[in-house]
């Protein structure tokens, strides 16, 4: 190799990087410029020459980044095949390069360090300790050359320690050795860090003043920078003695540069880290040290500083971290106090607490909301809170709190000085909106425990608030309401501080009840209260429905004072009725139905939870009901049917079955006479004649204002409405003497569960056959001749409504629409509205239809086949989105409440059909989703996140988790999915994915289950689902069904006779799922454990398992042998599970699914060196001290 070769090839590579890096250049260009830098750095043998030579100082930055970034690639892909003094060359020069090869600390370019320290982290992971044993005297020699050096040595250190400990990147007996050798010298290391610390800032600090030395000082200040942030790197993770030692040293020093603008982010990181860490509580009780004075004091001063500073982003950044940082002390505190460690609480805790409510005060939102957490802690720690300190912050925290429930500081807007802030800590309104909904909820968490240390005052407080509120005058704002002139839209300022005291109200006053002693409630006060409210007037529909929620939350007074109650009563039917301008012919706005359907609620809530004192006021409540249902055109069957409702649940208190069922007869008497009339039964049993009743197949001039055949539609739905609010509320008594003394009680089950009857049993019977044919006209609607006579207008009018596209594709809704438009904006969107809640309340009418009326509705003759004609039909022609609520408030509820006795009769005749089409529709459906990705074609769809596909898509995931959430509530007993359920059903896909998932041990099947198992084709379908299912590409559905469903199956059809074929298939089926889902830790550890048990349950009966192992990629097949005799061999003594599992799962690694960012990336293999702690076994020796230059022990790198 001579040094003409070398230049020569380095003038190319110049050039080449030229290319590369001008804008200008054209794009094949850069790409030959590409390719020929990769060729060469994969296959040039003089690489490391070259590299040094483009990494001179004399170079331009870009052409040495390359020089540097050709070294790194020598040494991590490279490096096993070198000769041993070509790396010991390399090393020298790399080391030459930091002494004297970069340009001082503040001109040398921040990549060129990065790269710089990276190449020297790559061999210390490959060579120390045990050939580099000096590395570290050899970094301390180079800090001693000036800032430029150690702010490298810091940079390689910090490289080292992210690499080795935080994100774990090299195989585990090098990490091990690295780490040991590490702790063993951590000692040094932080005297190291320290020292440099401290030397660098009392620099910087004689100097900064001076303008002579004012590079000199920023040098030091660099190297404080790059002190703190490695500090950083090894806070989190060594032993809390370091962090402590020398009278805790370290902490002090952070504190005092919490006053250094330039260092102060960087110690209050440092500070951060080290107040969270968690670990024995004896060591921790060091940390108690910054409630002292001298802590305290900086922290405060330094948070003032910042504070008066105004806004600026990084005194900000800065707070911010000082707020977590009196967070973490406040976690630490409770923690420690009231443990063993015998710690008293700290004498500046009444500081602390000032200062804490400084940021809970703050203009930001975020600082204020920062803070809830730790306060929850404090008001429930048994000790601190009965502090006399804590609690004279109580009526402070609250008063604070009175301020931050005031939904102000939108992002867009500037009408508070949280506006500010909010930009630079939300992107839109949107954002601001869901977080400041999430920030409220926690702070009535927090003020509820906060009250239950001091009841009363918090309800003096809202009180007074609320007085204040009634008395003054509207202030609607700029914005005018779209629902009337002078009315308050969502961002009014009445509105906002109307809606803060009420939900203020809500709180203090439900907590006031739960802690305080009956005879100590201040009961006239809080009825004064409730009589300023109930005289209170106002047409403002948002005004109107806070004030119905502080009526409710002033109820419990009325207990004490039933006298009250038809007051209460006469308020709400006035809301019921409630309208702007009265006689409107526009639609009405949302803010409006609010009002009117909050009112209902609060009457249902009423009658819920305060029935005893509700029922001698019955028959007045009854009148009220009937003269508002009188008018057909008042209000709205949703209405009508809560009311009904209301009354149906005070009929519960009759406590006698003939009285009860006489009034529920003539309430329903109405419903009957219209829903069994024939001209009724004929609509709703002919797809035809039921479009053309409720005018769907007509075509309209005027979409906004003409509808002809609402009247039709809303009887429909009132009859359907009915039905539901009567199956849903009505019910005998809970405790048995009273049921039997009412004639509720018919005996006992052969299993021992009491029967009762239900009083409205004979009235929806009677209903029952005209609503399964209207499910059953329904689900014929979607037969393509029936779509097709849909009319113009209505043509989409059983497709979903936006509200519901929009919720599953996770888009928001924007904030002002919500309450200012029309509930419905066209006729079409009434028509859909119409269908589909008709859909979801005739299948909530089902599903509650068991528990409601027991055995008398399992025991309908023929049950099972009228539900399969009439819910089951058509269901190829059924969208996903309808399907979906069908399994969820019809198939769930009935399977789950109904008793074993009628399982063979009802539940398996209807299950076994439905489970094999849902596994042949969503087979169909992944096959499409499948092949869709594989052609790609479309790429322009994908961009678009509301286009077609994408919906569809989402649909059929959230399908799939539906049909495995039904398999699994039918066949796998509870206590076993407890321990496992994730979030609710439509959680996201990146719902926390627990890494170590083990299937609890007593996921059994239940009785329903072992039914359902024991029929072939019910059986062969749902195994078959479940484990198809593991490779459709719905991560939360995977690691459902393969925690909580495959294995108790296969278990149960293990003692019959299973074919090699199937078993194979089950086998098979699992290791697809690893390569579809393996790149998501979660699924992978719980597939991973499904192919374990299989194989190991599984193998001894059936060889033809190890021939799928052996077409695994890449399988060691001398490995599965081994794997295979242990296993195959009972003699042998078992190894550990976790020990068999590891060596199963490199078995079969060849099949596990890795992220698209790792496909494709070259491997880097570093080679375990001579074991530093374990004695080696005589037979290896060979192999492990010849390593192939015949090193041995020789140290690689003499100093």
């Amino acid at each position: 190799m001579s040094a003409e070769q070398v230049s020569g090839l380095c003038e190319q590579l110049v050039k080449a990087v030229t290319v590369i890096m001008d804008p200008a250049s054209t794009q094949r260009y850069r790409l030959e410029a590409l390719k020929f830098c990769e060729e060469f750095k994969e296959k040039c043998p003089i690489c490391v020459p070259c590299g040094l030579k483009l990494a001179e100082k004399t170079q331009t930055a870009i052409v040495r980044h390359f020089g540097l970034q050709i070294l790194e690639h020598v040494v991590k892909y490279r490096w096993n095949n070198m000769p041993r003094l070509e790396k010991v060359y390399l090393k020298n020069n790399v080391m030459g390069l930091i002494s004297s090869g970069t340009q001082s600390i503040l001109e040398e370019e921040s990549h060129i360090k990065d790269v710089l320290s990276r190449i020297v982290v790559e061999m210390i992971k490959r060579e120390w300790p045990q050939h580099w044993p000096d590395m570290l005297k050899e970094l301390d020699t180079l800090s001693k050359q000036g800032e430029t050096q150690t702010e490298l040595v810091m940079f390689i250190l910090l490289r080292l320690a992210e690499d080795v400990v935080t994100f774990q990147t090299l195989p585990t007996q090098r990490r091990r050795d690295i780490q040991q050798t590490l702790t063993q010298n951590m000692e040094k290391i932080f005297s190291f860090l320290l020292t440099a610390l401290q030397q660098n800032v009392s620099k910087y600090r004689r100097m900064k003043t001076d303008l002579a030395q004012e590079p000199k000082a920023q040098a030091n200040c660099r190297v404080g920078i790059a002190a703190l942030n490695t500090l950083a790197g090894y806070i989190d993770w060594v032993a809390l003695s370091h962090i402590t030692a020398d009278n805790c040293k370290l902490l002090e020093m952070l504190c005092l540069l919490l006053n250094e603008p330039e260092l102060q982010v960087g110690a209050a990181e440092c500070l951060l880290i080290a107040v969270s860490r968690k670990g024995k509580l004896e060591d921790r009780k060091p940390l108690m040290v910054l409630f002292g004075d001298v802590a305290m004091h900086c922290i405060l001063s330094a948070a003032q500083t910042a504070d008066g500073e105004g806004l600026v982003e990084k005194h900000y950044v800065f707070l911010k971290r000082l707020c977590q940082v009196l967070c973490a002390l406040g976690s630490q505190l409770c923690a420690l106090l009231g443990s063993d460690c015998d710690v008293e609480t700290p004498a500046n805790f009444g500081k602390y607490l000032e200062s804490f409510l400084a940021f809970t005060t703050h203009p930001s939102q975020f600082l204020r909301s920062s803070t809830q957490i730790t306060w929850g802690a404090l008001f429930r720690h048994e000790v601190l809170s009965h502090d006399p300190l804590l609690l004279a912050v109580v009526p402070k925290y609250l008063r604070a709190s009175m301020t931050n429930l005031v939904k102000v500081g939108f992002p867009s807007k500037a009408d508070s000085p949280s506006c500010e802030y909010s930009r630079f800590d939300f992107d839109s309104d949107e954002d601001f909106n869901a977080f400041f909904n999430s920030f409220r909820a926690q702070q009535g968490e927090v003020m509820r425990m906060a009250c239950r240390l001091d009841p009363l005052t918090g309800f003096q407080m809202a009180g007074e608030w609320l007085k204040y509120q009634l008395t003054a005058p509207v202030d609607t704002g700029p914005m005018n309401s779209k629902t009337g002139e002078g009315l308050c839209s969502i961002f009014s300022p009445s509105f906002v501080q109307w809606d803060a005291m009420t939900f203020f109200s809500e709180s203090v006053i439900s907590q006031m009840f739960r802690t305080m002693d009956k005879d100590e409630i201040p009961v006239n006060d809080g009825i004064d209260l409730l009589q300023l409210v109930l005289n209170f007037e106002t047409k403002d529909p948002l005004i109107l429905s806070c004030v119905l929620t502080n009526v409710s939350a002033l109820f419990p007074f009325v207990t004490y004072r039933p006298e009250y109650l038809p007051q209460v009563l006469s308020k709400l039917f006035a809301s019921v009725t409630f309208e702007v301008v009265e006689e409107s012919k526009a639609p009405r706005t949302r803010a409006v139905k609010n009002v009117r359907r909050h009112a209902c609620s609060s009457i249902i809530k009423m009658c819920r939870d305060y029935p005893q004192l509700v029922l001698p006021n019955f028959e007045m409540l009854y009148n009220h009901v009937k003269q508002l249902l009188s008018n057909e055109l008042l209000l709205t069957q949703m209405e009508k049917c809560a009311l009904m409702e209301a009354l149906v649940l005070i009929s519960n208190q009759f406590k006698d079955y003939e009285r009860q069922k006489a009034f529920l007869e003539e309430l329903m008497a109405p419903v009957a006479g219209l829903w069994l009339s024939p001209e009724m039964q004929r609509v709703l049993s002919d797809p035809e004649a039921f479009i053309s009743y409720v005018g769907a197949d007509n075509k309209i001039a005027d979409p906004v204002l003409e509808d002809p055949s609402g009247l039709n539609r809303s009887r429909i739905s009132f009859c359907v409405y009915t039905i539901l609010g009567v199956v849903k509320r009505a019910r005998w008594p809970a405790a048995t003497e009273e049921a039997k003394a009412g004639g509720f009680f018919l005996g006992y089950l052969p299993s021992g569960t009491p029967m009762y009857r239900n009083p409205c049993t004979e009235q929806v019977l009677k209903l029952f056959d005209n609503l399964l044919a209207l499910i059953r006209t329904h689900n014929n609607l979607y037969m393509p001749e029936m779509v097709a006579r849909l009319g113009d207008t209505f043509a989409k009018a059983l497709d979903m409504l936006e509200v519901e596209k929009n919720a599953i594709l996770g888009l928001p809704q924007p904030l002002l629409e919500l309450y200012d438009s029309p509930v419905y904006k066209t006729v079409l969107e009434r028509m859909q509205g119409f269908f589909c809640t008709l859909y979801d309340n005739c299948f909530h009418i089902l599903g509650n239809a068991g528990p409601s009326m027991q055995q008398d509705f399992y025991t309908v003759e023929g049950l099972a086949t009228q539900l399969l004609s009439s819910a089951f039909n058509n269901l190829n022609n059924i969208p996903d989105y309808r399907l979906r609520p069908m399994l969820r408030v019809f198939v769930k509820p009935l399977v789950l409440s109904c008793p074993s006795e009628y399982y063979e009769t009802l539940v398996c005749p209807m299950l076994g059909p439905l489970f094999t089409y849902l596994h042949m529709r969503l087979s169909q459906k992944w096959q499409v989703i499948n092949q869709r990705s594989m052609l790609c074609e479309d790429d322009a769809a994908d961009d678009n996140p509301e286009s077609q596909e994408m919906l569809e898509e989402q649909l059929v995931r959230l399908l799939t988790r539906e049909v495995m959430d039904l398999a699994t509530v039918c066949c796998v007993s509870k206590k076993g999915v407890e321990q496992n359920t994730t979030a609710a059903l439509d959680g996201d896909d990146d719902e926390a994915m627990a890494t170590e998932v083990t299937p609890p041990a007593n996921a059994e099947l239940t009785e329903l289950g072992k039914c359902l198992m024991k029929q072939e084709d019910v059986c062969t379908a749902v195994l078959i689902t479940a484990y198809t299912s593991l490779s459709w590409k719905d991560t939360l559905s995977c690691q459902r069904t393969t925690t909580q469903l495959c294995w108790p199956l296969l278990k149960q059809v293990l003692p019959g006779n299973l074919l090699p074929d199937a078993v194979s298939w089950f086998f098979t089926s699992v290791l697809k799922g690893l390569q579809v889902h393996g790149q998501h830790d979660g699924c992978m550890a719980a597939l991973v454990h499904l192919a374990f048990q299989i194989y190991e349950a599984l193998r001894p009966r059936y060889a033809e398992l190890k021939a799928v192992m052996e077409q695994i990629p890449d399988i060691q097949l001398d490995s599965l042998e081994q794997f295979d005799s242990k296993l195959l061999n009972p003699t042998l003594q078992k190894v550990a599970d976790k020990r068999r599992k590891d060596h199963f799962k490199r078995l079969i690694s060849g099949c596990i699914g890795k992220p698209i960012g790792e496909q494709f990336r070259k491997e880097v293999h570093i080679r375990n060196l001579p074991s530093l702690f374990k004695k080696v076994k005589p037979s290896l020796e060979t192999d492990v001290l010849e390593n192939e230059d015949g090193e041995g022990f020789n140290v690689l790198f003499e100093p």
